[in-house]
């Protein structure tokens, strides 16, 4: 997004997004409004944001040109997470229940505090399970008065037609790099060289771009990741970076989860007045059962996500290859380490490496749609990536 489209209002963090923008600015003005949304995008282009910033539209105490000003109060608690008729929806598990969604209708039936409108974001809509997508059917087809449906995930493919074909589309893209790079020189204050790297190491994912260009051993670890390529040079050599990588992943994982499960705990100890070597109310050990539960889904989700991040930088290194073979234009996503690249092109066809990209992909879904532990896919996966006849030096 340009400067001059939403520079200081909520539609500020839409990086590269004018058309939805646009879409979303006329929607809250009354023209196109629908009690249901569908935002769907790759991962980092904004999805959930655009969500967030048309419901700080919607409650925006301006009018006409100036709905979501980014500076009222309503905008400032819709953005803040505060708005008593905005409710915001994500999972850090696997899924989400049909018990969760049942209460979320439930609630969602009930007029706004307000005079404006009841939101909810559902961030993650793709994780609902079957009988929880049922549940939110009825609520999208009888819909409350005042009452906005705003659901989130990748592509339309994600959720059931039955919820698609009753909600109104707005379809993000992913940003350019010079978008992002523009975006973190005016929000973060990153020197040019540095918000260039980040915007195409990142490949148009916002988080990832930030992290890059805040966190030196986000990038390190990055680098550690994108060097593999051009060392599978034995079956050795492919089994410790299968193992490498699946323990840096987990490491990675375990120290945001582990922080936020600590403080869960505490949390929970004080609402059940548990102390050390005190009596514990019998309700207190189902509610630990069920705490300790949830945090494995989301240790286990975590680790999926940042595997998941590995293998598409691991994918942007065999696409710089197959473009610099093949005389693409454009820059490399991986330009600091090119002679790697060219490593990789001296010793594989671009077909080869097409079809690796596609054994990435391969092991990715093992992972993410069919359970199998993650080590095993890594190790499957880097025998499969081995450069012939270990000719890579």
């Amino acid at each position: 997004m340009t400067a001059a489209v939403g520079a200081g209002t909520v539609w500020e963090g839409l990086v590269g997004q004018r058309h939805a923008i646009e879409a979303l600015r006329a929607a809250a003005g009354g023209h196109g409004m629908s009690h249901a949304w569908l935002f769907t995008g790759p991962p980092g282009s904004g999805r959930s944001n655009a969500a967030v910033a048309f419901a700080a539209a919607l409650q925006c105490e301006r009018s006409g040109a100036e709905k979501g000003c980014g500076t009222c109060h309503a905008c400032h608690t819709v953005l803040a997470g505060s708005h008593a008729d905005v409710k915001r929806v994500s999972t850090e598990g696997l899924s989400l229940g049909v018990e969760f969604i049942r209460d979320l209708v439930r609630s969602a039936a009930l007029s706004p505090a307000g005079r404006g409108w009841q939101v909810i974001v559902v961030e993650d809509a793709d994780r609902l399970t079957e009988r929880a997508v049922n549940a939110l059917l009825k609520a999208i087809e009888e819909p409350a008065a005042r009452t906005v449906w705003m659901l989130c995930a990748p592509t339309v493919e994600d959720v059931l037609p039955t919820i698609a074909s009753r909600c109104r589309m707005v379809t993000l893209s992913t940003p350019s790099a010079a978008d992002v790079a523009a975006f973190l020189a005016r929000t973060e204050g990153v020197p040019d060289a540095l918000a260039s790297y980040a915007a195409n190491a990142s490949q148009g994912h916002i988080g990832r771009a930030r992290a890059l260009a805040r966190d030196e051993a986000t990038r390190n670890r990055r680098r550690d990741v994108v060097s593999i390529p051009a060392s599978l040079t034995s079956l050795g050599r492919c089994m410790d970076a299968a193992k490498r990588l699946a323990e840096v992943t987990k490491e990675e994982a375990d120290v945001v989860t582990g922080e936020l499960d600590a403080r869960e705990k505490v949390d929970l100890d004080a609402a059940y007045g548990v102390v050390e070597r005190g009596r514990r109310p019998r309700e207190y050990a189902p509610a630990l059962a069920l705490l300790l539960k949830d945090q494995k889904s989301r240790a286990k989700r975590r680790q999926l996500d940042v595997v998941d991040r590995a293998l598409m930088d691991l994918v942007s290194v065999y696409r710089d290859a197959i473009a610099l073979a093949t005389g693409a234009a454009g820059e490399l996503v991986n330009g600091e380490i090119r002679a790697d690249v060219e490593q990789v092109v001296a010793t594989a066809s671009p077909e080869l490496n097409l079809r690796r990209i596609g054994w990435i992909f391969e092991a990715r879904e093992q992972m993410l749609e069919f359970n199998v532990p993650v080590p095993l896919a890594l190790e499957s996966m880097m025998v499969a990536l081995m450069a012939p006849d270990g000719s890579v030096r």
